[in-house]
């Protein structure tokens, strides 16, 4: 299995849009930094067709430490939680293609 990285995505970008590999990185840096930021301030970002990026707070709660079996407070914090769209999980099932708004209405 092939991990995509940041250069990956710039090649790609450089070939699809045929900018020049530094237009292509500064369109991806663009991109991820706005997204960066609306998280941080606590905004969801929805990417049609992909999924939704949101933040979710969770409580201080209780834990066990494993070694010791000694119970510690888990203090509270911010989470990044993805949830993807039917059309991505389709795709990354190979289901057949289905348009949502059509089923929607019959």
């Amino acid at each position: 299995m092939e991990t995509i990285t940041r250069a990956s995505l710039v090649e790609n970008i450089c070939q699809e849009a045929g900018l020049s590999r530094r237009d292509s990185a500064a369109v991806l840096e663009d991109v991820l930094e706005t997204v960066a930021s609306a998280l941080e301030q606590g905004e969801s970002v929805k990417i049609s067709g992909f999924g939704t990026f949101s933040v979710r707070q969770k409580g201080q709660r209780s834990g066990r430490n494993p070694k010791t079996g000694e119970e510690v407070p888990i203090l509270p914090r911010s989470v990044l939680v993805f949830r993807s769209s039917q059309l991505l999980r389709a795709q990354v099932n190979h289901e057949a293609e289905v348009n949502f708004a059509e089923d929607a209405h019959d």
